[in-house]
């Protein structure tokens, strides 16, 4: 047996920061899927060890300083970040002392040709899936010219490109794009040059600051019952918003990558943290905590490389098994296993991908929210 015997997972995942409101379910989802493993006999005869850490966001160091004390500590897996120019800033630190890298959120096509040293592994899908859907919902909707305002990184530039790239191959005019800063103390300028643009349909591509941008666009008369919303995972709240006046959100629609949280998992995840109100990437979260303990299984070690080189086997081509429990009795049994998650299939490709995915599409009520409800699914290949 390789590495230390024990399985520690380390997660860096918002506490504080913009894409705090994220934190809640995926930590759920990793305390859900520890306590699931442990109590099935846990991982080598071992029970599977776990230290949170906050990822802060990119305004701050707090990463990285988390990073330093999860290697301290020898988490074998960094379970993390949701952002995904967090996880960039620290992918180096991490892949570069031998440890699995593993994001549930981050969906940056970046990372699909990112130097990792093998280590870098996600469930959730790159934006150029997320971006087809969206920019195909704008279409569908009869919106023949569109303004796109995304936050100014990795992340919201990557996906207003695939967004723009599917409205304009689908006979749509991407007629104003704005690239914002997030930290900025004022929208005004950003959204006046929108309404100069006069668009029927506007996509908002950002973090926590959705908030700011929608005041702003209400204020400018840019309404969402006068110009079609929408929006994406990065901003798709069921809390951010309902401070605001009833109906400001009426209508708007946003995406999600990730099959549909099954009742039963959200039950479970309540019973973790019953003031749970987003479950955003918590079955990404349970998902990868689950596929890194069949990995070290197959492995019959805990160290990051060992398990980064089983984990493609154990996602795909075996016998199909949806939780830890009847996974591990197989691999014990000498059999190949196919993990098949909450998340929906997770097939690994050789630089640790999904290849298939499946994207939620929600729309907001009177309220302000958009409760589970989704008003469609689309599963699709994840290619080029």
């Amino acid at each position: 047996m390789k590495g230390d015997g024990t399985l520690t997972i380390g997660s860096l995942l918002p506490q504080s920061g913009s894409l705090a409101f994220l934190g809640p379910p995926m930590f759920a989802a990793v305390d859900l899927a520890v306590g699931e493993i442990n109590a099935a006999g846990g991982v080598l005869g071992k029970p599977v060890g776990k230290i949170h850490t906050d990822s802060g966001d990119t305004t701050t160091n707090i990463a990285s300083q988390a990073v330093d004390k999860l290697l301290a500590q020898r988490a074998d897996v960094v379970v993390g970040a949701a952002s995904s120019s967090v996880s960039e800033s620290v992918l180096d630190k991490i892949t570069g002392a031998g440890v699995l890298h593993f994001s549930p959120a981050n969906t940056s096509d970046k990372f699909s040709t990112i130097k990792d040293n093998g280590l870098y592994f996600r469930t959730s899908p790159p934006d150029r899936l997320q971006g087809r859907v969206l920019g195909d919902v704008v279409l569908s909707d009869g919106n023949e010219t569109v303004a796109i305002m995304a936050m100014q990184d990795s992340y919201g530039t990557g996906l207003a490109d695939n967004v723009g790239k599917t409205v304009q191959a689908g006979g749509g005019e991407v007629v104003v794009r704005v690239d914002y800063d997030p930290k900025a103390a004022d929208f005004s300028a950003d959204v006046a040059e929108v309404k100069a643009a006069g668009p029927q349909a506007i996509v908002l591509i950002g973090f926590e600051e959705t908030a700011k941008v929608i005041q702003e666009l209400v204020k400018q008369g840019l309404t969402s019952d006068r110009h079609k919303w929408y929006m994406v995972d990065g901003n798709l709240s069921n809390t951010n918003y309902v401070r605001m006046p009833k109906g400001t959100l009426k209508g708007v629609k946003g995406t999600l990558p990730g099959a549909a949280s099954p009742e039963a998992f959200r039950g479970k995840l309540l019973k973790v943290n019953a003031g749970l109100k987003d479950f955003n990437y918590a079955p990404e979260s349970y998902d990868a905590v689950n596929l890194i303990a069949l990995a070290a299984e197959a492995a019959e070690s805990d160290a990051g490389p060992d398990i980064a080189a089983k984990l493609v086997e154990v996602s795909k081509g075996g016998e199909k098994c949806t939780d830890f429990k009847s996974c591990v009795e197989l691999l014990r049994a000498g059999k190949d296993v196919d993990y098949e998650g909450v998340s929906g299939q997770v097939d690994f490709d050789e630089v640790g991908d999904p290849t298939v995915a499946t994207i939620g599409i929600y729309q907001y009520g009177e309220d302000n929210t958009y409760g589970s409800r989704a008003i469609e699914y689309r599963r699709g290949t994840i290619s080029g």
